[in-house]
C-alpha cells in the first residue's frame, strides 16, 4: 500500500473521454513508480516479521530466524532475495513460504548476483567478475593488446598534465565508471582506478594511457577473484595506512584501509584525504580517525549475526600516530587537526578499539595507498585472498 497520495494520468490506449482531463488516484504501487521499492519493502518486511523473522538493527534489509542451533538469513535487494541457512530444511521451508504468498521464481543455488559470480565449494566461496572483465576487454578493444604485471607503474607520478593532448572526455568517464564497478571484487585495482578517477574533468592522453594500463593488467588476470575460506576464525581486524602528500596536484595524502574477518577481506577503500597533512604522523592519524567509524559500523553489523567484537585492533605502521591517540592532551602539534579526527581518541579511551603497531612490510593496506613493485604487489594480493579461479580448481 502507498503512504502518500499519488496520481497518474490516464494510460495511453485506455483513456475515458467521458471523464475529461481527470486523473487516477492510485491505491497500490505500480511497477516503475518511485514509491514502488519502498512499498514492496514494507509489504515484504511485514510479512517476514509476522512469520517470526527479526530485522537487522544496522542492515534493515537483513532478516533472520533461529530454529534451535540452526539459523536462516535472508538478504533483500529491492526485488532480488538471497537466503542461506545451516540447515537445508529451513531453506526449503522459506522457499515454500515465499512462493505461497508471492509470485516468485526460485533460481536455485546462488551463482550470480548483482554482477558478481559466486562459486560455492566445500572449502569456501569464490566471488569474481570474470564475465564482466571479459566484456570490458571487448568493449575497449583490448583483446589484442599485451598484458602487464601491475596496474600502475611505480615510476608514474600523475598530475593535471596541462600541456598534454586532450582525449574524449565521455569515453574516459565511461572507462573509469566501468573500472570502478569492477572494484567490487578486484581490490587490487582500487588504488590505480581511484588515482585515474581524479582527472575526469579534463582527461589527457597520459591519463587515458594510465587507465588503459589497468585494462592491460586485467587482461592477464581476468579470472582473479576473492576467496572466502570456510575454515578460520572471525576476529575483526582493521588495517590503516596512508601515503603522505602522495597527490602531486594538491599535495594531499592518500588513505588506504581494509578490514579482515579472520583471513577474509570484507571491506576496503582508497581515498584522497580532505585536508593537507603537515607530517606523516598527521596523515596516518587522520586516516585512522576517519577509518574508526567504519570499524565501529562493522562491529554493529556483526551483532546482527550474533558476533560480539570488543577492542577491535586497527593496525598502523606509524608509532607517532599511535602515540597521539593515547595522549589525552591536545598540544601544539595536534591542536590544528580537525576535531572530527579526534573521534578515534575517544574510542581508544573507551576500549572499543586499540591501535597496534606493525612493520611496513606487513601492512596489508599498503596496496591501497601507492603503486608497488611486482613482488610486493603479488605478495599483498595473496594476503588479501585474491586468487585465480584456475588456481582454486587445481587446489
Amino acid at each position: 500500500m502507498l503512504e502518500e497520495e499519488v496520481y497518474v494520468e490516464q494510460p495511453p490506449g485506455f483513456e475515458q473521454k467521458t471523464i475529461g482531463d481527470k486523473v487516477y488516484k492510485l491505491k497500490k504501487a505500480l511497477y516503475g513508480l518511485k514509491q514502488a521499492p519502498r512499498a514492496w519493502y514494507d509489504t515484504l518486511s511485514q510479512f517476514l516479521t509476522d512469520n517470526g523473522f527479526t530485522k537487522g538493527k544496522v542492515d534493515r534489509t537483513l532478516f533472520r530466524i533461529q530454529d534451535g542451533e540452526s539459523i536462516l538469513l535472508v538478504q533483500i535487494y529491492v526485488d532480488d532475495i538471497i537466503f542461506g541457512s545451516t540447515n537445508k530444511e529451513l531453506c526449503d521451508e522459506f522457499s515454500n513460504l515465499m512462493q505461497g504468498k508471492f509470485e516468485m521464481i526460485m533460481m536455485g543455488e546462488l551463482t550470480f548476483f548483482l554482477g558478481l559470480q559466486v562459486k560455492q565449494l566445500k572449502d569456501g566461496t569464490f566471488i569474481s567478475q570474470t564475465k564482466y572483465t571479459r566484456d570490458l576487454m571487448k568493449k575497449f578493444g583490448m583483446e589484442e593488446k599485451s598484458s602487464v604485471k601491475i596496474p600502475m607503474n611505480t615510476s608514474v607520478k600523475m598530475d593535471m598534465d596541462a600541456d598534454g593532448k586532450t582525449v574524449d572526455q565521455k569515453r574516459y568517464i565511461v572507462l573509469i565508471g566501468s573500472l570502478l564497478y569492477l572494484t567490487a571484487s578486484r581490490s587490487d585495482i582500487t588504488f590505480a582506478v581511484g588515482v585515474c578517477a581524479r582527472f575526469q574533468s579534463a582527461p589527457k592522453e597520459s591519463h587515458m594511457t594510465a587507465a588503459k594500463r589497468i585494462l592491460r593488467y586485467l587482461k592477464g588476470c581476468q579470472e582473479v577473484g576473492l576467496w572466502y575460506p570456510k575454515e578460520g576464525g572471525f576476529k575483526l581486524i582493521g588495517y590503516s595506512d596512508s601515503d603522505y602528500a602522495g597527490c602531486r596536484v594538491d599535495r594531499k595524502s592518500t588513505s588506504g584501509t581494509c578490514q579482515m574477518l579472520g583471513n577474509r577481506l570484507v571491506s576496503w577503500f582508497s581515498k584522497k584525504q580532505n585536508s593537507i597533512a603537515t607530517s606523516t604522523a598527521e596523515a596516518e592519524y587522520i586516516d585512522a580517525g576517519s577509518y574508526c567509524a567504519q570499524v565501529l559500523w562493522m562491529r554493529q553489523q556483526l551483532r546482527d549475526y550474533d558476533f560480539e567484537e570488543k577492542e577491535i585492533p586497527i593496525i598502523c605502521d606509524n608509532t607517532s600516530a599511535i602515540a597521539i591517540t593515547q595522549n589525552p592532551v591536545l598540544h601544539s602539534r595536534t591542536k590544528h587537526i580537525d576535531v572530527r579526527y579526534h573521534f578515534i581518541r575517544d574510542h581508544v579511551e573507551k576500549k572499543d578499539i586499540t591501535l597496534e603497531y606493525i612493520s611496513t612490510n606487513k601492512q596489508l593496506a599498503d596496496i591501497f595507498t601507492k603503486p608497488l613493485c611486482e613482488s610486493r604487489f603479488d605478495e599483498l594480493k595473496h594476503e588479501l585472498g585474491l586468487i585465480g579461479e584456475l588456481t582454486l580448481e587445481e587446489d
